[in-house]
């Protein structure tokens, strides 16, 4: 009896020295608090864990790659190069991509997830389908002139790929064309489009668009004034939506 009396006694002392503990140990969630200036201050909280945290090697790759193909242009990026940077041999950025070319088109699939974010919010929003249409081709048309100015080097990525139907080329032509029959299935339920074909009227949809919406047909226009491609380009939406309301195809 006495040793189990001694027992309860020591769990007891333990569970109050326990909380005592717990109730004198600082909350996680606020740093404490160091002096101003003190070198080599550990960090908490997500602070130490952001700096713990190393970045992967095919983020760092990308990074490194995406720097070059914007200082270079793609023909001068080299995958020695950007393996040099990261501080390893060419033979292990073929662990991560395969190819040259299979990085450059991860460089540029990063981009092209941002249109395709972009142009999947505009097909989510509560807008008539009518003028989903035209909000779609016109932001597709927009974000991939945008790029030919701006990143003249990222477009050339995006347009060889396109022509060369490489797989990344593939992957967003249909993620495309899912947005635009999306748009165009919300539409016939709504009877706001009386498609009697829907393939047939998808397929319009992008041919008669092709001269604004295709990276090829992009840069071969890039000499005409914006003004002038953006109203050639709202004569064809109009044609578009007409056709789709008419139920001609």
């Amino acid at each position: 009896m006495q040793s189990e009396r001694s027992d309860t006694s020591e769990r007891n002392d333990n569970g109050r020295a326990d909380h005592r503990r717990e109730a004198e140990a600082p909350d996680e969630t606020v740093p404490p608090v160091r002096p101003a200036g003190r070198s080599g201050a550990r960090l908490s909280g997500p602070a130490a864990r952001a700096r713990s945290t190393p970045v992967s090697a095919d983020v760092r790759l990308l990074a490194i790659a995406t720097e070059h193909l914007a200082r270079l242009g793609p023909k001068r990026v080299t995958v020695v190069a950007v393996a040099a940077e990261a501080g390893m041999t060419h033979a292990n950025v073929y662990r991560y991509f395969p190819s040259k070319d299979a990085l450059l088109d991860a460089v540029a699939g990063r981009w092209l997830r941002d249109v395709e974010t972009h142009l999947g919010n505009i097909a989510d929003a509560p807008d008539p389908a009518d003028d989903k249409i035209e909000r779609l081709l016109t932001a597709l048309a927009a974000l991939q002139r945008d790029a030919l100015t701006n990143e003249p080097n990222l477009f050339a990525v995006h347009l060889d790929a396109t022509v060369e139907s490489r797989p990344i080329a593939r992957r967003h032509r249909v993620r495309l064309r899912s947005l635009v029959e999306r748009v165009v299935e919300e539409g016939m339920a709504a009877g706001a489009f009386s498609a009697r074909d829907r393939e047939r009227a998808i397929a319009y949809i992008f041919d008669a668009s092709y001269r604004f919406t295709h990276p090829l047909a992009i840069q071969q226009d890039a000499d005409v004034p914006r003004d002038l491609v953006d109203a050639r380009l709202g004569a064809v939406i109009h044609a578009i939506q007409r056709v789709l309301r008419a139920g001609i195809l």
